[in-house]
């Protein structure tokens, strides 16, 4: 069943520690942003946000139309571009994510007073690149961006979210689904 929602993989980060782009680095046959990709085939969309073009994926590729603000930038072209309300934000090095994963939180969003949808790490982090987020967030994204404050959860503490925690996400999908890669040697 396909989802009402937009799947959005931001691929725009510099991939320093990681050494060349991250996206397109092979791992178990296919590249990096492919695995994301393929864990939002529910959605009723998918496209890309970088600032670089990615053919061969199948999907358009956007870039981020206020650029600097780092991955908040990247959030701003996804919630410009979606044409669902809510949107999928996959950062593009998680390549243990699975549809499994985006259909439990897009139950929490539906169900959810808040615009965003965010889970919790076994370390006690946010995870704000693989959440949901309402369209009704781009005024303050684009607030934020204005006024210089780059972060996501920013958004969140003033917006209000949805917290889903770590143990939730562990016993469904295991505590790889966190894994996000930014060094070759951390994938396993």
């Amino acid at each position: 069943m396909v989802g009402v929602y937009s799947g959005a993989v931001i691929a725009g980060g510099l991939s320093r520690r990681f050494g060349e782009d991250k996206a397109l680095y092979p791992y178990r046959g296919k590249p990096l942003i492919q695995w994301v990709l393929d864990s939002l085939q529910e959605a009723g969309e998918r496209f890309i946000v970088a600032n670089r073009p990615y053919p061969g994926f199948g999907v358009p590729v956007y870039p981020d139309l206020l650029p600097g603000a780092d991955s908040l930038s990247g959030l701003h072209s996804a919630l410009l571009h979606a044409r669902y309300p809510w949107v999928a934000v996959a950062a593009t090095d998680l390549p243990f994510l699975r549809p499994e994963y985006w259909a439990f939180l897009y139950e929490h969003a539906l169900a959810s007073p808040h615009p965003v949808v965010v889970a919790y790490n076994p370390e006690g982090h946010l995870e704000p690149l693989m959440a949901f987020y309402h369209q009704d967030c781009l005024p303050q994204v684009e607030r934020q961006i204005r006024e210089g404050d780059f972060l996501l959860r920013r958004v969140m503490e003033v917006l209000g979210a949805t917290y889903i925690p770590a143990e939730e996400v562990v016993v469904r999908f295991g505590a790889q689904v966190f894994l996000n890669a930014n060094r070759k040697e951390e994938l396993p």
